[in-house]
């Protein structure tokens, strides 16, 4: 073989091997659900690939060098983020541009993208010039993460709502074992058989107050995803009546006071075994943290507005040091007094059940003087 027909064999087999490569690198490409656009800063137009055109709904038939306008492209709430990292990268600051965000398809809707790129050319000033880079859609695994991450939060929901209703199921059996551990001391004690026919009525009231609990227990032992559940129309100051009646045995060992004085006009649509426990977690407090030197009177009071209907519990106890504890008030496992009684669940398990129901509760409270505990319920019949 001649010299020129050696090199005429060189070149054909590098034409030959060009195009085998060239025909791989596009198959590749066209397959591998990766985009592939290339910028041209001088006259700003953009040449998108097949892939490319695809993810972004562009039709084939276009011309493949368009105009390109992309902050117009990108959503909105992303393209700070975006125009930031861009900006990065033109001025030497990163290696490549990259971002996941959502671009706008022709057919008017967003989707996830993860875009990259990088500036392959510029000018004698350092300025860009032209810029290639590639695009994935990354929409359905988006979705997948928002998936994981919804059903992630329900999870938590869940764990929430079980540790808050196995501290109610404590505390409030607990209320009631107190109850009947009172009532069988003063049975014990009781002078004549009027005065135990009395206590028996009581502790069938008690034993009736606890059936209840157990059953309303057992309904709400199933994990609801909902906070809807369990929802009664409670006529406010007859409920609070009832709470009353069931702390009998502790208002007459006290010498206890409580003034029910809420309006009989109103009604709410709440959870009644979180309002029982509410209402007895915080006359039960009021009780416990009595001042030594005089006897607890509690006043229990409503206000109703346009937003919201607020209850006040207001006592003359101990009272709490808000500039050393204000903070941790509602906190688990937190006493401020030394009263051997105390577990510090009542408190933090009365605001996660109020919260629940988009309420709100604050305290405000001076030492030897007294507390006053705040509690704004939404007025959904605004």
């Amino acid at each position: 073989m001649t010299k020129k027909k050696k090199f005429y064999s060189k070149v054909l087999n590098f034409k030959t091997k060009f195009k085998i490569d060239d025909f791989i690198s596009k198959f590749a490409l066209e397959n591998s659900n990766i985009g592939v656009w290339d910028y041209n800063a001088i006259d700003n137009t953009v040449v998108h690939s097949v892939e490319a055109k695809r993810i972004l709904g562009i039709e084939e038939v276009e011309d493949d060098k368009v105009t390109y306008n992309w902050h117009e492209k990108i959503h909105p709430e992303d393209v700070n983020k975006v125009t930031e990292k861009v900006v990065q990268h033109f001025n030497g600051e990163t290696q490549t541009y990259t971002s996941e965000h959502r671009i706008l398809s022709k057919d008017g809707s967003y989707k996830w993208v993860k875009d990259t790129g990088k500036v392959v050319e510029r000018d004698k000033d350092g300025n860009h010039i032209r810029v290639i880079g590639t695009l994935i859609d990354i929409n359905e695994q988006k979705k997948q993460e928002a998936n994981i991450e919804s059903k992630q939060l329900i999870i938590e929901n869940q764990n929430e709502k079980l540790k808050n209703f196995s501290l109610m199921v404590i505390h409030n059996l607990k209320s009631h074992t107190a109850n009947f551990d009172s009532l069988l001391d003063f049975y014990d004690d009781a002078k004549d058989e009027l005065e135990k026919d009395e206590l028996i009525a009581i502790l069938k009231t008690v034993n009736k107050s606890l059936t209840k609990t157990i059953t309303s227990l057992r309904g709400i032992v199933t994990v609801s995803t909902s906070k809807n559940d369990n929802i009664e129309c409670i006529h406010l100051k007859s409920f609070i009546d009832n709470a009353i009646g069931l702390l009998t045995i502790k208002i007459k060992k006290t010498n206890s006071i409580i003034h029910n004085e809420v309006d009989s006009e109103i009604f709410l649509d709440f959870n009644a075994d979180y309002m029982g426990s509410i209402i007895q977690n915080l006359l039960s407090n009021a009780i416990k943290y009595k001042h030594p030197s005089r006897s607890p009177i509690i006043h229990i009071e409503s206000k109703v507005t346009e937003e919201h209907i607020i209850l006040t519990f207001k006592d003359n106890g101990l009272g709490i040091d808000l500039d050393k504890f204000g903070n941790e008030i509602f906190e688990l496992y937190r006493t401020f007094h030394q009263n051997e009684d105390a577990e510090g669940v009542g408190l933090y398990l009365t605001k996660n059940q109020i919260e629940a129901f988009n309420g709100s509760i604050e305290v405000d409270s001076t030492v030897n003087v007294g507390s006053t505990f705040t509690i704004k319920l939404p007025n959904k019949k605004v």
